[in-house]
């Protein structure tokens, strides 16, 4: 069923005492030009506030009107809130990091600038990416069937980023050179967090001084296993075991 997500302000009651739901702008177009609906057909709607309505299509033009019938809670988001913050990568991995953390469960992404990144971007440049990231977060969203579309949010240097990080519940900072604590331990250690953090570095990793930085701070130095992953790799399956032991319990 096609999937649409609008604003609060986009939901309402018309003079009938009917709920309705308005779609605007490229949802619109794509509804009436590309998949060619009609009247009476059926889609999903989300809020961004992770309800998700069943709604019917009442009348199409440059904007479509759809009837609410059914609301519930969006089954598809996690029991809890993860922010990914993943150092800048090299080329185009950094929208395969975005669409793939989507995918698995992230509620927001947060580009890092660290020591060992090579791609270096100061925060006007890092608003153009984000825009286009933004993008590819709402497309991911909406072919996995996500609640909410995740926000990408501006460039963070990394001492800004540790420093929102270190508040989660369960703040992970994802280290190749740790080899006392690995990401298994620290997630049983912590039944049923409601915010979690991850921090992933680039294609060199962090240095030792940002590691100290990072643990003097609060944050959880945690290994990812015996394997060294790739940057664009190491997000994915940290999200994927937050999953698997949070949400398939």
């Amino acid at each position: 069923m096609p999937r649409f997500f609008v604003r609060a302000c986009q939901i309402g009651i018309d003079d009938t005492g009917v709920k309705t739901v308005r779609i605007l702008g490229d949802d619109a177009h794509h509804i009436t030009k590309s998949l060619r609906m009609r009247t009476g057909e059926i889609i999903t709607v989300c809020d961004m506030e992770r309800n998700e309505y069943t709604c019917s299509i009442c009348s199409i033009g440059e904007s479509v009107l759809a009837q609410v019938l059914s609301v519930c809670a969006a089954a598809s988001e996690p029991p809890y809130t993860t922010v990914l913050y993943q150092a800048l990568i090299k080329g185009d991995k950094f929208d395969h990091v975005v669409q793939k953390a989507v995918e698995c469960g992230a509620s927001r992404i947060v580009p890092v600038l660290t020591e060992r990144c090579v791609v270096r971007l100061d925060k006007t440049d890092g608003e153009k990416k984000r825009q286009r990231w933004q993008r590819i977060a709402a497309e991911a969203a909406k072919q996995c069937g996500r609640g909410i579309i995740p926000q990408v949010s501006g460039l963070l240097y990394f001492k800004e980023a540790v420093a929102q990080a270190a508040a989660a519940e369960l703040p992970l900072f994802c280290y190749e050179g740790e080899e006392r604590r690995s990401l298994a331990q620290a997630m049983a250690g912590c039944k049923h967090p409601s915010t979690i953090s991850l921090m992933i570095g680039s294609e060199g990793g962090f240095s030792v001084e940002e590691a100290a930085f990072a643990a003097d701070s609060g944050m959880c130095s945690v290994g990812l296993g015996r394997r060294i992953l790739r940057t664009e790799t190491a997000s994915s399956f940290a999200l994927a075991c937050l999953s698997f032991t949070y949400e398939m319990e």
